[in-house]
């Protein structure tokens, strides 16, 4: 299971984001949390220094850099560790050259991964989307940044805030800063408008976070009404020419209101046709986002609903629109957008904005453009019979001023306008009829069908052929322009996909958000075939498929992946488009597939590396006990020699201590292999140290060691086996190379007015070992100095450490005084859980 991270999101340097999360740390510890400090950067200053004390820290890892010494979090210690949660300052810092990942929070990303939970501290000013605001602002540029999704990702963000004057007071009161960097850093960075600046862009962008967890909560609980929490402006566009005047007009509403949300919206028909130029709309859409805006897209054929259901989904507070563009005697066919969506708007506020397009009507080359909707094929019906009689009632008061080829030509072009307005068959019936109307009122004989000459028959049915000859190029330029509307709707749809969806690597949830919003549905599930049935991947929307039976629309992924479409059943030609988005959630999933295989990789070439290092190590090392103990038992065995009773002990002798090294050999490589397949589980209850101090000094000859534990110290919490296994590693080490006796001591550690921990000393004055060395003799098969083979494989110290943390304890290095070298071991006192 993946850890949580927590951040600490500050204003500016020096608000006190480490001191707010080393005094949350604290709490955790006290309620019994399993806390260690992975980094923390005190900056020299004296009160976040004393907060750290009492604290678990997992000692750094040294890196040299262009003849240089620097230390970075040990992100494998912290792994080893295995705490429940660890702190980790700097989240946006980037790391020395030659570490396990280039920026810190990469290091988070695998604490995370491994299922611990991460306490971290960031600036407004490392956000990467306001990097560049923020050296507008300050003249300042920050090369240390962290991606905004990293930090959006996480489950809290706790906003450290402090007004301007009051971080200036800090400064002054050298709180922050050495007192030689003060007086520049409060005439520069610090200035009252800059820190005032960085305050508003922190609580702004914590605005939009917080804005994004109440979507999520209404989209979850199925709320439909606005809650008017945060002001948000809609304006619908229709890629016409009064589109930037409501653009405009919207941002200056939402720029009134403050802090205010824009967001433009065009509503395609799902026929893939827009009925406006998408280069219109592209130039619109630069001119939303420039003005801070951002452009969306959705589906729906009645406009007034799907603007509507756009404005609730986004809990939009107010939506503007422009008047309608329509003629006034059109009103008659029936109430525009306009009023339509303002009757149905509740409590959302509607702006009607007028323009200088207003009531001028759509020319006649956007209406040849577009498809043939129900209302023209309905009026070309209507067209079609009431036009022929309509016509002969008035030709036939003209009867005398016009002959036949006149009336002929009259009903062919009362058949085109037909056709131009209802297609092909309102005008093959219009052209029927109108045959009929001819032939029995104006070609002679009149009153009947029967047609006298030949001319006038072959006039007929010229006029039938070229009556259908004319609906069908109408009909086929209409479909042909319908085919080409929808391949430009699909283009647009996919690059929209392109450019929006997959930025960065959770594209999952944005791309199922997308099909959501580009198809109208009301959810979207990926949805995996699995030995069990069917398994959610990943949804957005109320009421999510969780099989695709229960879906109205299906699309396959790949052999064992489905989306599920719920809320309406999409027509066949949006299948393609569907098809696409299915292709790019493969690409997702194969993406995540690659990334875990990655990591896989990366700890089987860590555990062979492991592997390597032993087979190396033992190679030798087992060898010489085993060469050992065969050579004294064939000696012994040997018929034709008689061994006196001292040689013969010298040899029994021998065989024994062989066959020790070796049995110590050989429970130091268990208890390693253990540690690295993290399956080492502590029996932690109350100990005494007088109890296990003696019985981990069994194999020691006690002229060499000297043991101070006083019988006052309070038990501690461990594993009374671990504890001594590696209290016996560290003694047997520390009488193997130090000079004279060790000193075993113990005492009480208090950081306030009960004892914390006991902490546990073993001292020996031999060579020592450097700073540099001296996070690395903890580390697997590691012998410093020209200690010789065949005396251990350089696991126990690793192995003493890894009994200490598994317990919830520390065991590090430091100098004796007077000269060589001190393990502390460190326990909690506590109750036994």
């Amino acid at each position: 299971m993946r850890g949580t991270l927590r951040i600490y999101l500050g204003v500016a340097p020096g608000v006190g984001k480490t001191y707010t999360m080393l005094d949350e740390a604290h709490r955790r510890v006290a309620r019994g949390a399993d806390l260690v400090v992975g980094y923390v950067e005190a900056h020299g200053r004296a009160k976040t220094a004393a907060l750290a004390e009492g604290l678990e820290v997992v000692p750094r890892k040294e890196l040299g850099y262009r003849g240089a010494a620097f230390t970075e979090m040990d992100v494998d210690a912290v792994l080893a560790r295995m705490p429940e949660s660890a702190l980790v300052d700097e989240l946006a810092h980037t790391n020395v050259p030659g570490s396990r990942n280039e920026k810190r929070w990469q290091d988070v990303e695998e604490l995370l991964d491994a299922g611990i939970d991460v306490v971290s501290t960031v600036n407004v000013q490392h956000l990467e989307s306001l990097n560049d605001v923020v050296q507008r602002i300050t003249g300042v540029p920050q090369r240390e940044t962290v991606p905004d999704e990293v930090v959006r990702l996480a489950e809290q963000i706790q906003l450290v805030d402090m007004t301007p004057e009051a971080l200036r007071r800090r400064m002054a009161h050298g709180n922050v800063y050495a007192p030689e960097k003060v007086d520049a850093a409060l005439a520069n960075y610090f200035r009252v408008g800059n820190l005032t600046a960085l305050r508003e862009l922190a609580l702004l962008w914590l605005a939009d976070r917080v804005d994004e967890g109440l979507a999520r909560y209404r989209e979850e609980h199925g709320i439909t009404e606005t809650w008017e929490a945060r002001e948000r402006v809609v304006v619908a566009l229709t890629g016409g020419p009064e589109g930037d005047t409501l653009i405009r007009r919207a941002a200056r509403i939402a720029a009134r209101i403050g802090a205010g949300d824009l967001l433009a919206v065009h509503v395609s028909k799902s026929d893939g046709l827009t009925g406006s130029s998408p280069e219109a709309l592209d130039r619109q859409r630069d001119l939303v986002e420039t003005l801070g805006g951002s452009y969306h897209q959705v589906v729906g054929d009645d406009v007034p609903t799907a603007l509507l259901e756009f404005a609730r989904g986004v809990n939009a507070t107010q939506v503007v629109l422009g008047q309608s563009r329509r003629h006034g005697w059109q009103h008659v066919f029936g109430p525009g957008v306009g009023q339509t969506v303002t009757r149905g708007s509740g409590d959302i506020d509607v702006h009607l904005v007028t323009h200088e397009e207003a009531g001028r009507g759509r020319s006649l080359g956007k209406v040849a453009g577009t498809a043939l909707s129900v209302r023209r094929q309905a009026a070309g019906w209507g067209l079609a019979v009431l036009g022929p009689p309509l016509l002969t009632l008035l030709l036939s008061q003209l009867r005398h001023h016009l002959g036949l080829t006149s009336d002929v030509l009259l009903f062919l072009a009362l058949a085109i306008g037909v056709a131009l307005a209802g297609g092909l068959w309102p005008a093959i019936a219009a052209a029927i009829l109108a045959f009929l109307l001819l032939n029995w009122f104006f070609t002679p004989p009149i009153h009947t069908f029967t047609v006298a000459r030949l001319e006038n028959t072959l006039a007929l049915i010229v006029f039938v052929a070229l009556a259908v000859a004319v609906a069908s190029v109408v009909d086929l330029a209409a479909r042909r322009t319908n085919q080409a509307a929808r391949s430009n709707a699909e283009a647009a749809t996919l690059s929209l996909l392109a450019t929006s969806v997959l930025r960065g690597e959770n594209a999952l949830p944005a791309l199922l958000a997308r099909v959501r919003e580009t198809f109208g549905v009301t959810s979207v599930s990926l949805l995996e075939q699995t030995p069990n049935g069917w398994a959610t991947v990943a949804a957005t929307g109320p009421d999510c498929a969780g099989r695709p039976d229960d879906a109205e629309v299906q699309a396959p992924v790949n052999d064992s992946y489905v989306l599920a479409l719920c809320g309406r059943v999409l027509p066949a030609a949006d299948r393609r488009v569907l098809s696409a988005f299915a292709s790019q959630a493969a690409a997702a999933m194969e993406w995540q597939r690659l990334a875990e295989e990655a990591r896989l990789a990366r700890r089987l070439a860590e555990g062979s590396k492991i592997r390597t290092a032993l087979l190396a190590a033992v190679s030798h090392d087992l060898r010489t006990p085993l060469a050992s103990i065969k050579a004294s038992v064939s000696s012994l065995r040997q018929p034709d020699i008689s061994w006196d009773p001292e040689d013969e002990a010298e040899l029994l002798a021998t065989i024994e201590e062989s066959a020790d090294q070796l049995d110590g050999l050989v429970a130091n490589l268990l208890d390693m292999t253990r540690l690295q397949t993290g399956v080492v589980t502590p029996l932690k209850r109350l100990v005494a140290l007088e109890e296990i101090v003696p019985a981990a000094l069994v194999g020691v000859p006690w002229a060499k060691v000297e043991v101070d534990v006083p019988e006052t110290l309070p038990p501690v919490v461990a594993d009374a086996g671990l504890f001594e296994r590696a209290l016996a590693n560290v003694v047997e080490n520390a009488a193997r190379y130090g000079a004279g006796p060790v000193l075993v001591t113990a005492s009480e550690l208090r950081f306030g007015k009960e004892p914390d921990r006991v902490e546990l000393r073993v001292v020996d004055r031999g060579p020592g070992v450097p700073d540099s060395g001296k996070q690395a003799i903890f580390e697997p098969f590691q012998r410093l100095g020209d200690v010789p083979h065949g005396v251990g494989v350089g696991l126990g110290l690793a192995v003493a450490r890894g009994f200490l943390e598994a317990m919830g304890g520390t065991l590090t290095a430091e100098d004796t005084p007077g000269g060589g070298l001190t393990m502390v071991f460190t326990l909690p006192i506590e109750e036994a859980p």
